[in-house]
C-alpha cells in the first residue's frame, strides 16, 4: 500500500537540514574514498513492470554497501582537533564497515562498539577493513545497549560520534547516489524518471530527495521500508518519529525502530511515496536477483527491486532501484528460502490429529497429499492415552493453484487438520 506522506514544515524548518550544493559538495569530497557504482539493467525486471528497469550496484562498494559515503563525507569535515580526538560509532553492520572504511582511507581513529550478538565473521571484516585505525569494543546485548556506550563513550572522550543515518553530512554523503544516477543515465543519453531506494533510518532516502527536489524535480522517489519494521511510515502517520515497539529484525539493514528526525524532516518536506513490501517478498526477490541478475543481495539489498510491481510505473520510464548492499550470511539462505516459498504461497503448515491407527501416514500420504507436493516438516507426538496423536505438518505444494485441492482432500479425511496462518505466533518456532 503507498502511504504519501503528508508535510509537515513547521517540523523541517526547525532542524539544520542539507542541500543539494551539500550532496554536490559532498560527491566532490568522497571521490576516491568510495567507488562510483555501476548501473546495471535488469532483462527481467524491464520485462516484467515495462519499464526500463536499472540497479544501482552498491553491493559493489569496498564495503559492499553504500553506508562508507555518509561516514566519508562526516569524517572527512572534522577539524584538526577532532581528528585527534577520534571518532567512535555502534553498528552490527554495514555502517561499521562504512566507518572502518572511511577512517582507514582518512587516517582517523575509531572505536567501534559491536553488540555481543553480532557474528565473528563481521567483527573480522570491520577489523580487516579498519586495520590498525579501528579499534573494536564487543559488548551490550543489544544495538541499543552498544549505542548507549559509544554515546558514553563521545561524552567522556570528546570523540566524534559518527551517527549512522541522522546527521546532516552523514545525509549528504548517502545523497550522492542519486547524483551519480543522473550523471550516468544523462551521460548514456537517458532520463531519470523514478528512483526507489530503501528505507531504515531515512538517510538514503532523505540525502536522494534533498539533492533530487532542488536539482530535478520531476524525478518520482519511492522510499521502501520492510512491513515488519515501517517507522518512516509510521512517522507520518503520527507527524514525527516513533519509536515502534515490536519490529520484525529480520531485514537487518533497515530494520530501524525509529526514523531519525533530520531524516524525517526532509521526508517530511518533500512527502515521497512509501511503500511496506512484506519480508517474504523481499526473500523472494534476493533469490531472483541472485538467479537471474547473479547478484549477491542482502536483504535490505534487495527491498527496493522487491517493490517494483507494486510501484506502478509506466511503460517505458527508466527506473532506478538502488541494491544497497551485499553483505548477507550463507547461514541465513535456508530461512530465505523458507519466507520466499511462504511469500509464493507453495508452502504452508497444518496441525493434524492423526488418529491412533496403524496406516494412517500412509492413508495420508496416498488420498490427501496431491502427486506433486512434499512433506517437508514432520514432528509427530504420540499419546498412548488417547485416540489421536497430534502433528506439525510442513508441506510444500508443485504449485500455489493446488491448495484449494487439499485443503478440500483434509476436510473429506478422518483426521481433524486445523491450518497455520502466517501471522500465527507459532510462526516463531517454525522459522
Amino acid at each position: 500500500m503507498t502511504h504519501p506522506g503528508p508535510p509537515h514544515e513547521a517540523t523541517a524548518r526547525d532542524i539544520p537540514l542539507p542541500t543539494a550544493d551539500d550532496v554536490d559538495a559532498a560527491a566532490a569530497r568522497i571521490a576516491g574514498k568510495v567507488d562510483r557504482t555501476p548501473l546495471q539493467r535488469s532483462e527481467r525486471l524491464s520485462a516484467s513492470t515495462g519499464a526500463d528497469v536499472w540497479l544501482k550496484r552498491e553491493d559493489q562498494q569496498p564495503v559492499r554497501s553504500y553506508k562508507g559515503r555518509g561516514a566519508a563525507n562526516l569524517i572527512a569535515q572534522l577539524d584538526a582537533e577532532q581528528v585527534w580526538a577520534g571518532v567512535v560509532c555502534a553498528s552490527a553492520g554495514n555502517h561499521a564497515q562504512g566507518v572502518a572504511h572511511a577512517c582507514a582511507s582518512l587516517g582517523v581513529n575509531a572505536r567501534i562498539y559491536l553488540p555481543a550478538t553480532t557474528p565473528r565473521q563481521k567483527r573480522e571484516r570491520v577489523a580487516a577493513i579498519g586495520g590498525d585505525w579501528v579499534e573494536t569494543v564487543v559488548g551490550g546485548a543489544s544495538y541499543d545497549e552498544a549505542a548507549a556506550a559509544a554515546l558514553d563513550d563521545a561524552r567522556r572522550t570528546g570523540a566524534t560520534l559518527v551517527p549512522a543515518f541522522d546527521h546532516p553530512h552523514t545525509i549528504a554523503g548517502q545523497g550522492t547516489i542519486a547524483l551519480e544516477v543522473v550523471e550516468d543515465l544523462t551521460a548514456a543519453g537517458r532520463r531519470l524518471d523514478v528512483l526507489v531506494v530503501p528505507v531504515g533510518g531515512g538517510g538514503l532516502l532523505a540525502g536522494c530527495l534533498t539533492w533530487l527536489r532542488e536539482r530535478h524535480p520531476q524525478v518520482r522517489v519511492v522510499g521502501v521500508e520492510p512491513a515488519g519494521a515501517a517507522s518512516m511510515i509510521e512517522a507520518t502517520w503520527k507527524g514525527g518519529p516513533t519509536t515502534l515497539a515490536t519490529i520484525d529484525s529480520f531485514v537487518d539493514g533497515a530494520a530501524v525502530r525509529r526514523a531519525g528526525d533530520r531524516t524525517y524532516a526532509v521526508v517530511a518536506r518533500h512527502a515521497p511515496e512509501l511503500l511496506a513490501v512484506p519480508e517474504g517478498r523481499i526473500c523472494t526477490e534476493m533469490i531472483d536477483l541472485y538467479q537471474t541478475e547473479g547478484v549477491i543481495a542482502e536483504p535490505a539489498g534487495a527491498l527496493a527491486a522487491s517493490a517494483l510491481d507494486r510501484v506502478g510505473v509506466e511503460p517505458g520510464q527508466t527506473v532506478v532501484a538502488v541494491v544497497s548492499g551485499g553483505n548477507n550470511d550463507l547461514l541465513r539462505y535456508p530461512e530465505v528460502m523458507e519466507r520466499s516459498l511462504i511469500d509464493r504461497g507453495l508452502k504452508h503448515y497444518f496441525l493434524v490429529d492423526f488418529p491412533q491407527e496403524p496406516g494412517m501416514l500412509r492413508t495420508f500420504l496416498d488420498e490427501v497429499l496431491g502427486p506433486d507436493d512434499d512433506i517437508s516438516l514432520f514432528e509427530y507426538v504420540k499419546r498412548n492415552n488417547r485416540e489421536t496423536g497430534p502433528a506439525l505438518v510442513g508441506i510444500e505444494l508443485g504449485r500455489r493453484q493446488d491448495l484449494p485441492g487439499l485443503l478440500e482432500r483434509m476436510d473429506a479425511s478422518s483426521m481433524d487438520v486445523e491450518p497455520i496462518p502466517h501471522d500465527s505466533p507459532l510462526f516463531r518456532f517454525i522459522l
